[in-house]
């Protein structure tokens, strides 16, 4: 197995996770920053206003992008068992 081949790999593995983690970190951060703006208007510090919204958001995210990352988690690990002849050196 040549080194291209796994740093192609790893490359492959952390822009899928990166596209993977992408909905629900930036559904996280922009509750987030709607709600502590809201705060800072409001002067509320309330530790649950800020936790409850954003978990909600998420678990919404989650199940709205779940189809998606399934199958693009499906795909790549095909992809992988289909590459693992030629990195063996057999094709």
């Amino acid at each position: 197995m040549e080194t291209n081949a796994v740093l192609d790999i790893a490359v492959q593995g952390l822009v899928l996770a990166a596209k993977l983690s992408a909905p629900v970190l930036v559904t996280a951060l922009v509750v987030g920053f709607a709600v502590s703006l809201l705060q800072s208007v409001t002067q509320i510090q309330e530790i649950t206003l800020a936790f409850v919204p954003k978990a909600a958001a998420v678990a919404v995210a989650l199940v709205v992008t779940g189809h998606w990352m399934i199958t693009e988690l499906v795909s790549f690990t095909h992809d992988l068992f289909a590459m693992i002849p030629s990195l063996l050196g057999g094709g």
